[in-house]
């Protein structure tokens, strides 16, 4: 990090469910910046549980200074939560945000500091002195007030919520996997809106990316851009199938496994799911990850059991495309499961769905063992 650009932020290994639903087992960090200048600016808040100890550290960086500026790239809680405390201690202070931006303060804290703010769009910009801020309208990546900045001294882009992970900083482990659970989660839904982001990026010179959760991204900065294309374009990013099964008496599972045994025995990497067990998080990120994905599910009250529901549901609601699918039903009287799983796809673009179809009648049996050798075959050919 830059000597007059220094992290102020927190790290959180208290919490369980980010956003209420996704699991972090090694934390978050709430990321905070401050540039030191002829003005200072400081660039984000944090969580409202940890509001004492960013001032801490913004009050140690500061070093006896007064901060000139706050700018809020983003007002989803855990960025935002601590304004107020933060115009509490800096009363002079001026806050830098969208015009929507200063609507949701309105609703989050009954104020919008009409008197003392700076109203930003994409464009705009802010000297500091040796660095200059020029401000990128980011909207619905993934809220529609989020702007980015770019520091054309420093070549750095203060990117908000984009390009962040799970995980806190004091934690070593390697970003993708995390990042991209992350972006599908996340901002998954909003593809078409990064590819226009990702188009104003182009045009700058970006030595490091400074993300609101994360590491700051220097070296592997290209490569982490080039993922955000891909992953935002909905492009598999690797080659394998993705098995995600939901099983009520261990059938359904017994032949997915199977399929799984037979695809790696064809040197296919493959991922393998029990929705009702495993982080439903970690299936859609391979779901998205992989080229192939196989659902298989038991017909449930005339429809498909509810996680296969949810799975899907999940899966639509973020723009799936661009896939191979294929599909496993499992019923004891009238199977229902595959029909209903391909009519909640329907709406998706450019899904191709295998020609082989697995119906299990309550259990294995050797036509049904047949259509999954076949289902193998087909799909180790795509």
């Amino acid at each position: 990090m830059l000597n007059d650009i220094k992290y102020v932020g927190v790290n959180d290994h208290h919490i369980d469910l980010f956003e209420g639903q996704y699991v972090v087992p090694h934390g978050m960090s709430y990321n905070s910046y401050i540039i030191l200048d002829d003005k200072i600016a400081v660039m984000d808040s944090v969580d409202c549980r940890f509001t004492g100890e960013w001032l801490n550290n913004l009050s140690a960086a500061l070093d006896g200074r007064e901060p000139d500026y706050l700018v809020v790239h983003h007002m989803e809680p855990d960025h935002s939560a601590s304004i107020a405390a933060f115009l509490d201690r800096y009363p002079a202070a001026v806050v830098v945000a969208s015009a929507k931006a200063f609507a949701m303060m309105k609703n989050f804290f009954g104020c919008d500091y009409a008197e003392q703010r700076i109203v930003i769009a994409e464009g705009s910009r802010l000297s500091l002195g040796r660095h200059e801020l020029a401000f990128i309208a980011a909207p619905m990546i993934h809220w529609p007030e989020v702007m980015m900045t770019y520091d054309a001294s420093a070549k750095v882009l203060f990117s908000a919520d984009a390009f962040g992970k799970f995980g806190a900083l004091d934690v070593e482990e390697e970003w993708a996997c995390e990042a991209r659970r992350y972006y599908f989660g996340i901002v998954g839904k909003y593809g078409a809106q990064v590819q226009a982001l990702l188009k104003k990026a182009a045009a700058l010179e970006i030595a490091a990316i400074y993300p609101l959760h994360g590491p700051v991204l220097g070296e592997n900065a290209a490569e982490c851009i080039r993922l955000y294309d891909l992953w935002s374009a909905y492009r598999p990013e690797d080659r394998g199938v993705v098995i995600a099964y939901a099983s009520m008496y261990g059938n359904t599972k017994a032949a997915a496994e199977l399929l799984a045994e037979t695809l790696r025995g064809k040197n296919e990497k493959v991922s393998l799911f029990d929705l009702a067990r495993d982080d439903m998080a970690e299936a859609v990120e391979d779901a998205f990850r992989y080229d192939r994905l196989v659902l298989a599910a038991p017909t449930y009250n005339a429809g498909v059991f509810p996680v296969m529901r949810a799975f899907i549901s999940h899966l639509t609601e973020r723009n799936y495309q661009n896939r191979t699918v294929a599909l496993m039903e499992n019923g004891s009287w009238a199977p229902t499961a595959a029909k209903v799983m391909r009519g909640m796809l329907e709406g998706c673009k450019n899904l191709t769905f295998a020609d082989t179809q697995v119906k299990i009648l309550s259990a294995l049996s050797e036509d049904s063992r047949a259509q999954l050798k076949a289902l193998a075959d087909e799909l180790s050919r795509d």
